[in-house]
């Protein structure tokens, strides 16, 4: 990210002076500039298209506080965050500035965060992101991130859940129980320029999902905010509530956040020609072993609610064990080789564990520090798993090294805070008010029964 110098400033009020001419014919009233917090909730602050050239050069004032914002929307007292002093700067990226389909007289860009120096805020996410995918691609690989979004459709505007639709898990009445609806989430995907690769209903009551094509890692994280507003918007619209939580309710599945990432050098996809098994090349190995490695850790920020841990159990392809596997949709990391003749462009690994809650750009930051990580230290990848893993005893997991993944929040933030490579790549601040944000969600839900957590969580992301 550049420092915000007067040459960039002035850069970034000619972009937003041009942009904003454009908006205003389009009858367009007000651009939502939007951040998402360290808990997965996504924030905004909004301008009128005559104050975005403003907006650019100087941004948009917020407090750092909303570094320790709970879901619950109360502030926890961190080591680095929570405190009332401070103010930090939300710049609008211009080059996502976005027509929002599903709300008519919108637009809509994602934040970088800066202070008032000019300089990044060290717990700007999306700026974490993009600063991770260049140490990547200083080591000469260049990686393509695509998240799938599952979702429920409830009835009303209640608090509690009824599904919107009762057909089968798949199931084509579903589609055409809600028929109307889907071609309007599709319809307003399309005219914002998001090129979807699927869409279907899914398992759980009342759910769907949406893949996408795969992008640079921070668009990929930008595409994931903008798809989800873009299906609440369209859900309103409907009478219909959409929760992206991962447990609605107790019982059943969860709304997983699913991410793919490939990996190319000079062009080429490493993740297929190569010797190691199933195609992979040795750096694509390794990338691949150091994510798996820390995937305990990682869950700090891909499964960050105690609602996180009611869906991330055996059997119900969450991806509950640490292992790896081809096509394994129970392994906690599915290695993807695509039909017979499509490696070179289709290969890539998706990381199963996490879940819609998480922040897509600590996501994207996570997997692709810990696979880095993997690189420089040639991590070498176990034997991959062909069976559920929970279908084995402790004898037979133990003897292919396959471990559990952690079952709470607690624990997870424990791994987080005990890893190295993790804690450099994000920082001390950022990293701090991650352990600290999770162990006040502990805190915070402590003696709830799952019903309670899942009522808690089911709204808000």
């Amino acid at each position: 990210m550049p420092t915000l110098d007067p040459e960039e400033r002035e850069r970034r009020g000619k972009q937003a002076h041009t942009s904003a001419e454009k908006l205003t014919g389009q009858d367009i009233v007000g651009v939502a500039v939007t951040w998402v917090d360290n808990s997965g909730i996504t924030r905004v602050k909004a301008v009128p298209p005559a104050k975005l050239e403003n907006a650019a050069r100087w941004g948009i004032g917020a407090t750092p506080a909303f570094d320790a914002f709970l879901l619950d929307d109360s502030i926890m007292s961190g080591r680095y965050a929570g405190g009332p002093v401070g103010d930090l700067r939300l710049h609008p990226d211009l080059d996502r500035l976005t027509v929002l389909a599903a709300q008519p007289g919108w637009a809509w860009a994602p934040a970088d965060r800066y202070n008032q120096d000019g300089d990044v805020h060290p717990q700007c996410a999306r700026s974490l992101a993009r600063a991770t995918t260049d140490r990547l691609r200083a080591a000469g690989l260049e990686a393509s991130m695509a998240f799938e979004v599952e979702w429920t459709v409830g009835k009303g505007q209640t608090e509690d859940f009824e599904p919107a639709c009762t057909g089968p898990a798949y199931g084509m009445t579903r589609l055409v129980e809600l028929s109307g609806y889907s071609r309007e989430v599709l319809a307003a995907l399309a005219a914002e320029g998001v090129d979807v690769d699927q869409f279907h209903p899914e398992y759980g009551a009342g759910q769907f999902e949406v893949s996408v094509a795969a992008e640079d890692p921070v668009a990929a994280a930008d595409t994931a905010v903008l798809v989800r507003e873009t299906i609440r918007a369209v859900g309103m619209a409907h009478s219909l509530r959409t929760s992206f939580s991962p447990k609605v309710m107790p019982a059943g599945v969860g709304n997983g956040g699913h991410v793919h990432v490939s990996l190319r050098r000079d062009g080429e996809n490493v993740m297929s020609g190569g010797e190691a098994q199933f195609g992979l090349t040795g750096e694509a190995a390794s990338f691949t072993a150091g994510v798996l490695a820390r995937l305990p850790a990682l869950l700090a920020v891909g499964a960050p609610t105690t609602a996180s841990y009611l869906r991330l159990i055996p059997s119900h392809w969450a991806g509950a064990f640490a292992c790896w596997g081809r096509e394994n949709r129970e392994a906690a990391v599915r290695f993807v080789t695509g039909p017979l003749g499509s490696g070179s462009w289709a290969a890539n690994v998706e990381v199963k564990c996490f879940d819609a809650a998480a922040n897509p750009y600590l996501v994207v930051a996570g997997v692709l520090a810990a696979g880095i990580a993997g690189i420089e230290e040639s991590a070498e990848l176990p034997d991959p798993v062909d069976v559920d893993p929970a279908s084995l005893d402790d004898a037979g997991r133990a003897e292919r090294n396959i471990v559990a993944l952690p079952s709470s929040l607690h624990e997870a933030a424990d791994r987080f805070e005990a890893d190295a490579a993790l804690n450099a790549a994000f920082g001390t601040e950022l990293a701090a008010t991650i352990v600290d944000l999770r162990r006040a969600e502990v805190e915070l839900t402590a003696g709830m029964s799952p019903e309670e957590i899942a009522a808690l969580t089911r709204w808000k992301h």
